[in-house]
């Protein structure tokens, strides 16, 4: 079965995200609220499941599952969004406005994963 090619779009931005978790942490340790626990592990978890989910959405047998487990994945750390919006420490340098559009493109990037729920 031949997977539409914006599937394959999806799964490397998630991939690479992932991927990115490890490469560069601190980057993710800023953006994670001080009242979660554990911060490095929630990276480490947080890029392990965008790697594998990205990797599973490439599988017809998987695509579904992990395009809900990306809209889990999504609104799981949306918290840190909201927090790297509203604390100027977690910003990384960003400007607020662009911050502040990053919280509804947690919505598109929830409905682009949806678009994949049903697929087969």
């Amino acid at each position: 079965m031949n997977l539409p090619w914006h599937l394959y779009v999806m799964a490397a931005i998630y991939v690479i995200a992932g991927l990115n978790h490890f490469r560069n942490p601190k980057l993710y340790l800023k953006i994670i609220p001080p009242y979660f626990k554990n911060p490095k592990l929630l990276n480490k978890l947080s890029g392990f499941f965008e790697i594998i989910l990205g990797i599973f959405l490439c599988l017809p047998l998987f695509t579904s599952i992990a395009a809900w487990g990306i809209i889990a994945l999504l609104v799981a750390v949306f918290p840190a969004n909201l927090y790297m919006y509203q604390n100027e420490k977690a910003a990384l340098g960003l400007p607020k406005w662009f911050r502040l559009v990053r919280l509804p493109l947690q919505l598109g990037l929830i409905f682009w994963a949806y678009q994949y729920t049903s697929l087969f």
